[in-house]
């Protein structure tokens, strides 16, 4: 029985998502929840687990392309109806020992010989985070409408050089369809040897060496000899490369675009001496309740940013335009805003107000490894309610933060430098920082934010003013 996989809605109603690797083949044999593919979201790359066990028939789309929730992006030869009692949500009871979970978020699972699964109510594994708008109550309605599948309509995703199939568009990147006008060189007629018969300059070339063309062709020809092959993401020439807005990077544009011009941002700057934080740090790092951990400058200015909200409550809330309410949150989800190799994420610790300094360090530790790995999840980028940016890491000493939509606030901590300072009535040489504060100024005031900006200073200054603070 032929079993066929659409691309799920993996959280937080997102439309599309890129196939960024497969981590099977047409033809192998794949057990329940393995890592079948991994898929990149406008938030973040998520790996997506098989549904079935049972063997891969076809992969319907390549790496790189972006695919529509919805759409078929696997089919498996799957024995029995243990699938369909799964995906059906668990409504016909199976044999214990061929039953399988449900994957709420998952996605419509096809069969052949009758109707698309309806989302099942559960999922063993994490739900979508939902955020505080309101949100429409699940129904038993199918992701797509009804579809009959035929096992000859899949096609597999080709692993060696194929002719292209007739009334297709041929497979090839922009540059190469450039390159085959330029050269009067009709792509029907050239087979493709790259993946799943993607046709390639190398190809062209080939194609024009017979040495029927005119001599201007030649000559293109072996210009184009010469220039690398461009990735297929982009589109190069030889004075500029041409990326598709795509992925983490669009998303985070559309934000900040959003923000920018719908939250009116307030930025105050505050220098202060933080030579017995420093010297606090190293007190730290040396003792043995702190062995194994990674302590940093961020590691306090977090930990300053979370008492001074116990006395500054209205940085930690949000705006919400459709209920015209202000909504003030009794917890603290800290986002610490994180450089990636696929763009900005802001990923946050739930609950770091509750967090000790040595839980609070462990939690960092894990969020920048993960971000940096690009193995964040879409539940661990929803939901913040304050951020941090560290721009001190980058040697930059002020700037002025836009905020993370959603937010009131998102403070950015400088560089520590070593600069001549009023020290006891006298000038030393200590170490200093700039704290920089965007805020939401419909929710935050200008006292608001300055006192909290005064108490994250005075803590870094002097850290046993948080006994006086908490």
């Amino acid at each position: 029985m032929i079993k066929e996989f659409r691309l799920p809605d993996l959280g937080e109603g997102l439309t599309e998502s890129e196939i960024v690797s497969w981590k099977v083949n047409v033809g192998d044999t794949v057990s329940l929840n393995q890592i079948i593919a991994e898929v990149e979201t406008a938030k973040a790359v998520v790996e997506l687990p098989s549904p079935f066990a049972g063997v891969v028939t076809a992969l319907h789309e390549q790496p790189g392309t972006v695919v529509e929730v919805g759409k078929p992006i696997v089919s498996f030869e799957v024995e029995g109806d243990a699938g369909a009692q799964a995906a059906a949500g668990g409504a016909a009871e199976a044999p214990a020992a061929k039953r399988e979970p449900n994957l709420v978020g998952y996605g419509a699972v096809v069969e052949t010989t009758g109707r698309p699964a309806r989302r099942p109510r559960n999922f063993a594994a994490s739900p979508p985070v939902e955020t505080a708008e309101a949100r429409p109550a699940e129904t038993d309605a199918p992701l797509v409408e009804p579809v009959e599948i035929k096992p000859a309509e899949t096609r597999p995703l080709e692993t060696k050089p194929a002719a292209t199939v007739a009334g297709e568009r041929p497979r090839s990147t922009p540059p190469v369809r450039k390159l085959a006008k330029d050269l009067g060189v009709d792509l029907e007629h050239v087979t493709g040897s790259g993946p799943g018969g993607l046709i390639t300059r190398d190809d062209v070339r080939n194609f024009v060496g017979g040495g029927d063309l005119p001599a201007a062709a030649q000559e293109l020809a072996g210009e184009a000899a010469r220039t690398p092959e461009p990735v297929p993401s982009a589109q190069a020439s030889e004075r500029e490369v041409r990326t598709p807005i795509k992925g983490v990077r669009k998303f985070t544009a559309a934000a900040m675009v959003s923000s920018a011009f719908t939250a009116p941002h307030v930025t105050e700057f505050l220098t202060v001496d933080v030579t017995p934080a420093m010297e606090l740090l190293a007190r730290l790092k040396a003792s043995k309740a702190f062995a194994g951990l990674k302590l940093t400058p961020l590691t306090l200015v977090a930990k300053a940013a979370l008492i001074a909200l116990r006395r500054n409550p209205t940085l930690n809330s949000r705006w919400d335009e459709a209920n015209q309410e202000i909504v003030q949150f009794n917890y603290v989800n800290l986002g610490i805003a994180a450089a990636t190799p696929r763009g900005l994420t802001v990923p946050n610790i739930k609950d770091a107000d509750r967090m000790t300094l040595a839980e609070l360090s462990t939690a960092l530790t894990g969020l920048t490894e993960t971000a940096r790995a690009g193995k964040t999840s879409p539940a661990e980028l929803s939901g913040g309610t304050i951020s941090i940016t560290n721009i001190g890491v980058f040697g930059i000493d002020a700037g002025t933060p836009i905020l993370n939509p959603g937010e009131a606030a998102i403070l950015a901590m400088g560089a520590v430098r070593k600069m001549p300072w009023e020290y006891q009535d006298q000038i030393a040489l200590r170490q200093v920082m700039t704290l920089s504060l965007s805020f939401d100024h419909r929710l935050v005031d200008g006292e608001q934010g300055s006192r909290f900006l005064a108490d994250v200073g005075a803590l870094l200054a002097d850290p046993g003013m948080a006994l006086a603070m908490v």
